[in-house]
């Protein structure tokens, strides 16, 4: 089992890693050029820019039980193809149940936005979003270890 990070624009980089030492778990940093994050003691794979660049490199890193953070629906969906625990920056599990909503959500987000209306942005973050991601990625190790 490791924890892979899809960290461009991941607000809780640092609490993943914290957990990773905690657990004993190998946890790994995946960015591109435009968002290049260094951490000690963690291994972090920097990918060339490029749409979806990180994405395509992370799935094919996932073994079954890894958890992965990610807010991308779309790797969320392949990543529980391949047996793996997506959860997103604010605790949302991923999972088959949910997926497939989550995605037609998307969808027609982007047939209104393509329509030219507008849709609502996300709302700003806080601390209790840090809590309740922190809550959900530990369900998920002991889940997994357990």
């Amino acid at each position: 089992m490791k924890i892979l990070i899809d960290a461009d624009g991941c607000p809780v980089v640092d609490i993943a890693i914290n957990l990773g030492k905690k657990y004993n778990i190998k946890t790994v940093i995946m960015c591109d050029t435009s968002n290049i994050i260094n951490k000690v003691g963690v291994e972090t794979v920097t990918l060339s820019k490029g749409a979806d660049s990180v994405d395509f490199a992370l799935v094919n890193k996932v073994s079954k039980d890894d958890i992965i953070i990610t807010q991308d629906y779309g790797l969320a969906a392949m990543v529980l193809s391949k047996g793996g625990y997506p959860i997103n920056q604010n605790g949302l599990i991923y999972s088959n149940e949910n997926i497939d909503q989550l995605l037609f959500t998307r969808h027609l987000s982007k047939k209104i936005r393509n329509s030219g209306q507008r849709t609502k942005g996300p709302k700003k973050r806080t601390k209790d979003d840090d809590t309740k991601f922190k809550e959900g990625l530990i369900y998920l190790i002991e889940k997994i270890i357990y």
